[in-house]
């Protein structure tokens, strides 16, 4: 089972974040967590997502990125499902073991990402608390997938970006067969 964390605020002005769940979401070996959708007042049921990442082989964080790092929900859903003694901490091991992927989509196309560029780092500077929150957590970190300049990026591209989720999902799945 593999369980999307979906965290877009405007998901109606979105084109990368909707090309990219547009993709997947058919898919019968996905659950779509839309968080926005779920929890408009902010107010997460941390037992209904720890249930839900409790079914999952594969946690995937998909969102777009906002001051070099994730929409206020997805932040707030981190500090409320995982928790101590559950997600870290003694003795805590339920999400050990499980992959996470992160996918997001950035304003800045590949440009923006370097030393004279606008953001004045690679993109890959912005991934370590990405990845500690999932190690941390004992999860096992795969490579990310950005989708960089979405306000931009030709239609046929986001097609493109969207097949290539699908099929990176399609080789985890068959990779992962047969473990845990």
């Amino acid at each position: 089972m593999i369980v999307v964390i979906y965290a877009h605020p405007y998901p109606a002005h979105s084109r990368a974040c909707a090309a990219l769940l547009g993709a997947i979401r058919g898919r019968p070996d996905v659950d779509v967590r839309s968080l926005y959708d779920l929890y408009p007042d902010f107010d997460i049921d941390g037992a209904a997502e720890r249930e839900a990442l409790e079914r999952a082989r594969l946690v995937v964080w998909l969102h777009p990125m906002y001051w070099y790092s994730v929409p206020a929900l997805l932040k707030h859903w981190f500090d409320h499902v995982l928790i101590k003694g559950w997600a870290h901490g003694d003795g805590a091991r339920a999400l050990a073991g499980k992959d996470c992927l992160w996918v997001t989509t950035t304003g800045g196309g590949e440009d923006a990402f370097t030393p004279a560029g606008r953001h004045r780092h690679p993109f890959d500077a912005f991934e370590p608390p990405m990845r500690q929150t999932a190690q941390y957590c004992g999860m096992n970190w795969l490579a990310p997938i950005a989708v960089r300049g979405s306000h931009e990026v030709a239609a046929e591209a986001l097609r493109e970006a969207g097949a290539g989720l699908n099929a990176r999902l399609d080789e985890w799945a068959a990779a992962s067969k047969g473990r845990g």
